[in-house]
């Protein structure tokens, strides 16, 4: 019988209720809002930034009806539902708080803060107020991971033992740029490093950080190399950078075969799975051929975050406070080492 893969379990858009959605912030949010308005029924009904004419461009662009003039007028509106926090990191933990407080729902942009401990309050006060709070970590949402879950869950690579992955890039050479700027949660592993330490959590459980080494430019971590331990007899190989391109893969390996996330590993591309010995191995594929972009793949976890709310979850079941947290706790050791060397 030829080797075959599960097939991906996933929200449908028509089953989850239609939520009204508040943005703060005009960088990636674009590609989220576009992303939510072509594949979703959520829309975008309020934006707002510090620069009044981007975000009034950014507004009629998208379709958004109302440009609010501050955080506090935008996470009051009665009109809102959830609340997109889309700015750089060091902004995460204010305003997602005063979003909670005004006792909505949050979606923050990953990493969800700047420390573990932001992280811990930001998701404490959440659970506490009864709202639903999530870390926009859109790969777990991705019908290639529920594959990759099911996969690992029938047994079909064995015992797990090995996670490797990585996520690196060229940064601009322009030194103002936030990547750059400690001051704006520079650096590589806050803003790429993220993903693989994320993704190699969510395969081998908590992680504990055995070794990290890397290099510092201009005060931030310019590139990172980590070696941690999961559960049992498990590890992690991750890799981020600023100044290389990476092939941005990952692949976890079991006693009886391994499976490829293909690149860019994060988004909607595909998975491969291979079994048995070498030159004798049985291969299996599927692709995510759904969208002509990357970022259309943002659309899944919204749906989620849709079908959350409905359920009226706190927290998701495929990201969990505790683990968001732990990721943080591994982003905040590792830059310590390097950055202290």
């Amino acid at each position: 019988m030829p080797l075959t893969l599960p097939t991906p379990r996933v929200v449908a858009d028509d089953a989850v209720p239609a939520l009204r959605w508040g943005v703060i912030g005009t960088g990636i949010a674009g590609s989220f809002v576009g992303a939510l308005h072509a594949h979703t029924r959520q829309r975008a009904v309020a934006v707002t930034a510090r620069d009044a004419a981007r975000t009034a461009a950014f507004a009629a662009e998208h379709g958004i009806p109302a440009v609010l003039p501050s955080v506090e007028a935008l996470v009051t509106s009665p009109d809102v539902d959830v609340v997109y926090v889309a700015t750089p990191h060091p902004r995460h933990r204010e305003q997602a708080l005063a979003a909670i407080a005004a006792g909505k729902h949050v979606l923050v942009e990953k990493p969800i803060a700047m420390s573990a401990d932001e992280a811990r309050e930001i998701l404490a006060a959440g659970r506490a107020a009864g709202v639903l709070v999530m870390e926009a970590m859109w790969t777990r949402y991705l019908p290639q991971a529920s594959v990759l879950r099911q996969v690992i869950a029938d047994g079909l690579i064995g015992d797990l033992r090995l996670v490797v992955a990585d996520f690196g890039f060229v940064a601009p050479a322009d030194r103002s740029h936030r990547l750059w700027d400690p001051a704006l949660g520079g650096g590589a592993l806050l803003d790429a490093g993220v993903y693989p330490i994320s993704f190699a959590s969510s395969v081998i459980g908590p992680l504990t950080l055995r070794s990290a080494s890397g290099t510092v430019e201009h005060g931030v971590d310019s590139g990172a190399a980590l070696a941690l331990t999961g559960r049992d007899t498990t590890s992690a190989l991750l890799a981020t950078s600023l100044v290389a391109s990476l092939p941005v893969e990952a692949q976890v390996m079991g006693s009886a075969g391994r499976v490829k996330l293909l690149s860019p590993f994060f988004g909607p591309t595909g998975i491969e799975l291979r079994r048995g010995g070498l030159g004798e191995e049985e291969v299996a594929a599927w692709r995510d051929d759904r969208f002509a972009t990357l970022h259309e793949g943002l659309s899944d976890q919204a749906t989620a975050f849709a079908s959350y709310v409905a359920e009226g979850r706190v927290e998701s079941p495929l990201h969990s406070h505790d683990e968001t947290v732990q990721v943080m706790a591994v982003i905040d050791a590792a830059r310590e080492r390097i950055l202290r060397g």
